[in-house]
């Protein structure tokens, strides 16, 4: 019993990717179609940025900075973030034999899940271990969780569902991103609470931060302008600032 609270609350927080993916249920008309990709790609790719400018970086560079001297410790940090960077560019070339490589929203959907799956692990890890500890700040990590998971869900439904006009599939894959979650916290739990420790989840979300933010300006920008709807853009951007700012505020 004692750990099911802590897998429940890792779960629910994956889980809420989902409900990004409820997006697609809009009724777009054709001609609002390209006004719609673009706003959320857009609004996909500001979130990404925020949520590693404003979290994952300043969060995991003071954890990494705090356990080793400067040098040392910046080092690590700059290791970590360009390992996330060159993936990018290793993923992308895989994904490009698949045989949907000439879809760019296709290859954008599975490369936003991919990166958003290795993002969840971590939190899925760092979620349960903090309610096994102290439910208390479980919760309130789970909430913070809950709230920044959606938006994601949308970065990877959308591109997906309307490469492959399938809401099965784009439902599917953002499924399978917040699997990523509790999947972390039952690893945490049996195999790997004796050898976690925040530098090493700092580590790891350093790698998620060069990761997702190459993604975004690499990948999701040019999509987005290749629709030539810079206002819905602007509106994306905006939004995707707003809905990450107010995540820290509840």
């Amino acid at each position: 019993m004692q750990i099911l609270i802590p897998l429940l609350i890792s779960s629910i927080a994956g889980l809420s990717t989902v409900l990004g993916s409820l997006v697609i249920f809009f009724n777009i008309s054709k001609k609002n179609i390209d006004k719609f990709i673009s706003f959320c790609l857009s609004f996909s790719l500001s979130v990404m940025i925020c949520i590693s400018v404003t979290d994952l970086i300043p969060h995991s560079t003071a954890v990494i900075l705090s356990k080793y001297n400067l040098l040392k410790g910046f080092i690590i940090c700059l290791i970590s973030f360009i390992i996330g960077i060159i993936s990018v560019n290793i993923i992308n070339k895989r994904i490009n034999k698949l045989k949907n490589n000439n879809n760019n929203l296709y290859k954008l959907g599975i490369l936003s899940m991919l990166a958003l799956m290795i993002h969840n692990l971590p939190e899925g890890i760092a979620t349960f271990m903090s309610a096994y500890k102290d439910i208390n700040l479980g919760i309130s990590l789970g909430i913070a969780i809950l709230l920044h998971n959606i938006p994601e869900g949308v970065s990877i439904a959308v591109p997906i569902y309307y490469a492959t006009h399938s809401k099965w599939q784009a439902i599917k894959k953002t499924l399978i991103s917040g699997l990523a979650e509790p999947l972390g916290a039952i690893l945490a739990y049996i195999f790997l609470a004796k050898y976690i420790t925040n530098s090493l989840i700092s580590i790891i979300l350093l790698f998620v931060a060069g990761l997702m933010i190459t993604l975004a300006i690499n990948e999701l920008l040019p999509q987005a302008l290749k629709y030539k709807k810079q206002k819905y853009i602007i509106y994306g951007l905006l939004c995707g600032v707003i809905i990450v700012l107010l995540t820290f505020v509840f």
